[in-house]
This record gives C-alpha cells, sequence and structure tokens, in this order.
C-alpha cells in the first residue's frame, strides 16, 4: 500500500461509532487527529484557525450540511483533502459533493476503509468519486432524473425540502424570487414531480430526506 503524506485530519460527525471507525483508520496510516466535531458550524469556526491536511465529513451533520461545510470551505480558499462521507443516496450525493468541491465521495455502507483509497488518489492528483463511473444494467430513472439537475437546482431543492419560501430561498442564494421560481419550475418537471407532495415522495423514496 502506498505510503501517506498526510499528517494531520480533522472529523466532522455526529454519530461517535462513525467518529471511531473514521479515526481508527486513519490512525493507522498515522495520522494525527487535531480535532473532532458533532456539527457543522463549530467545525467551520475551528477551520478558519486550524489547517488540518484532511477534513472528513458526513453530509448530515447539526449547524449546516455536510455539503455545505464542504462550499463555505472552499469559499475560504481551504487547500487540503476534503472526504464526505454518507450513508444516503450514494450517486445523489456523490454528484453534490464534487461540485461544492470535496476531493472524494465514500459510502457508509460499504465501511470507512475506502477513506485510505480515496486519500491515495487524491494524493496522486486525483478525486474518487466512484458513483459516478458506476455502470449498470438496471433502470436508474430517478437517479438519471436526479443527475439531470444543475447545482442551482439541487440547492434549490433542498431548501424547498426543508420547507422554505421562495423570498427566503432568494435571500439564502442570493438570486431573485423570480430566479427560484424558474428553478423550481425547471426541477419539478425534471423530477417528473407535480406538487411538493409528489417532491416529498420522490426525495423519501431516493433518500434525500
Amino acid at each position: 500500500m502506498q505510503t501517506l503524506t498526510f499528517r494531520t485530519a480533522v472529523i466532522v460527525d455526529d454519530h461517535p461509532l462513525a467518529r471511531m471507525a473514521i479515526r481508527s483508520v486513519l490512525t493507522e496510516q498515522n495520522i494525527l487527529i487535531q480535532n473532532e466535531f458533532d456539527d457543522g458550524a463549530s467545525a467551520f469556526a475551528a477551520l478558519q484557525k486550524e489547517m488540518p491536511d484532511i477534513v472528513v465529513v458526513d453530509v448530515e451533520i447539526p449547524g449546516m450540511t455536510g455539503v455545505e461545510l464542504v462550499e463555505k470551505l472552499r469559499a475560504k480558499r481551504y487547500p487540503g483533502v476534503l472526504v464526505v462521507v454518507s450513508a444516503k443516496n450514494d450517486r445523489y450525493y456523490s454528484k453534490r459533493c464534487a461540485q461544492a468541491g470535496a476531493n472524494a465521495f465514500i459510502s457508509k455502507k460499504q465501511g470507512m476503509e475506502n477513506v485510505i483509497i480515496a486519500l491515495q488518489a487524491a494524493q496522486n492528483g486525483y478525486s474518487y468519486f466512484p458513483f459516478f463511473a458506476e455502470e449498470t444494467t438496471e433502470a436508474l430513472t430517478d437517479t438519471q432524473r436526479l443527475e439531470s439537475l444543475s447545482a442551482q437546482e439541487m440547492k434549490v431543492m433542498s431548501f424547498m425540502l426543508s420547507g422554505l419560501e421562495n423570498a427566503q430561498i432568494g435571500e439564502l442564494m442570493h438570486i431573485s424570487s423570480k430566479t427560484v421560481s424558474t428553478y423550481k419550475t425547471r426541477l419539478m418537471e425534471k423530477l417528473g414531480c407535480k406538487s411538493l407532495i409528489e417532491l416529498l415522495s420522490f426525495a423519501h423514496q431516493n433518500k434525500l430526506t
């Protein structure tokens, strides 16, 4: 196995057992865990001062999502490796994390050992998003629909699922309510949903919520 040159890491996950599993695989590679957090806001505040080589973050954390944390860190020009882990919809979140600026996406269903594979890829200048390349003979109608959404449409959908109104979404995304409405219309058409109830059902069926 290739020797990793990374030396320090921060773990952000609100599940103690998940943090333990991630800590275990990293410490086996002689990577020092500088800190651990169970919410995104505390992690983001601390990462303004700490500059670990690696941040491993779960998608679903209190305070802000893992995807939002990745976006904020990249906006602040964090230079390290960002690895996102999740037990949710792999293909959907893999794409979201790549668009946000992550280096890798790991499915918790496949084990934390893949974090090391992702770090080896990052060390060699590559990203690690195996679910992009995954091919299957199954009909992936819902997956294909999700993958057709743009980054902005995905954000709008996320806010819709959180119960926010157009004006609130517009304020958070720095766009007009009319633009939000346009994104809503497009994403509903792409997903084949005619109402918010259908969108909520679609999201539940595809483990987006």
